[in-house]
């Protein structure tokens, strides 16, 4: 298939998924979270792939939701269900990297905002370049931070550094990541494709059944009350989109100055 905002290339057993919006700083449209469901539907059906890498064009992987989109905004109007639809969009986007059968290595360089988070800790594994960072600002925004993410990040950094990063909203450099179970390892800038192309082809050597045995049972056992604890998580966003907060925070944000919370 092709697709609008990505870039798939397939090498063997191996693909590359890339997004593909370098002018909007790989923003993720709504159209584009479609795609990112849809291309690994498709991977299911063709047991030759065995590793997905996720990466970004342009050496920067994504400044995270398109707040410009005009789907997007449509979330702020309509009828509940139309609302809900594009709100689970990202959930869904999520869920099917973390499901797919194949297994998954984000390559991170550059900025990793906000929803580009909750996407790569959907993935097996993760690399950074030394310059790379983490940041989850929803928080700045009114939002709660949703996707069915909280529970992945508990799982690799602990509750403590979970509300940190959540709460705060800072920019977690790569070092912190590496050290804090983000990432599996951080290499020299230009060279993260190299290095996840390298772990790829260390699990390409390996039997095929067990590998994707062991993902799978690994990610059961791990994700087994995830689903009952989160499942609100996406409505609990499509609430705060009604707060004044909220508005007064993607106000602030596009005025690019701090915003003045008052809880209601």
């Amino acid at each position: 298939m092709k697709y609008h905002d990505l870039i798939v290339k397939r090498q063997g057993s191996l693909v590359k998924v890339i997004l593909n919006r370098p002018k909007m700083l790989n923003t993720l449209s709504l159209r584009m979270l479609r795609e990112l469901k849809e291309v690994t539907l498709g991977f299911q059906n063709d047991p030759g792939i065995r590793v997905i890498i996720l990466t970004g064009a342009a050496k920067m992987f994504t400044a995270g939701l398109d707040l410009k989109d005009p789907e997007i905004k449509k979330m702020l109007s309509g009828t509940m269900d139309e609302r809900r639809e594009r709100v689970i969009l990202g959930p869904l986007a999520c869920q099917a990297w973390e499901e797919t059968e194949p297994v998954t290595i984000a390559a991170i360089e550059g900025f990793c905002v906000g929803g580009g988070v909750s996407l790569v800790i959907s993935c097996d594994f993760r690399i950074m370049s030394q310059s790379a960072f983490m940041c989850i600002p929803e928080i700045e925004l009114g939002l709660n931070y949703s996707w069915g993410s909280i529970p992945r990040l508990l799982h690799l950094i602990g509750p403590a550094k979970t509300k940190e990063m959540i709460l705060l909203g800072e920019q977690v450099p790569a070092k912190k990541c590496l050290t804090w179970g983000l990432a599996e390892e951080v290499v020299p800038d230009g060279s993260v494709l190299e290095a996840v192309i390298a772990l790829g082809e260390k699990i390409l050597k390996k039997p095929p059944i067990p590998v994707s045995m062991t993902k799978q049972a690994i990610g059961n056992i791990t994700a087994a009350l995830d689903r009952a604890g989160i499942y609100m998580d996406a409505d609990q966003f499509l609430l705060t989109t009604y707060t004044k907060d909220h508005r007064e925070g993607l106000k602030a944000f596009l005025e690019k100055r701090t915003p003045r919370f008052k809880g209601k």
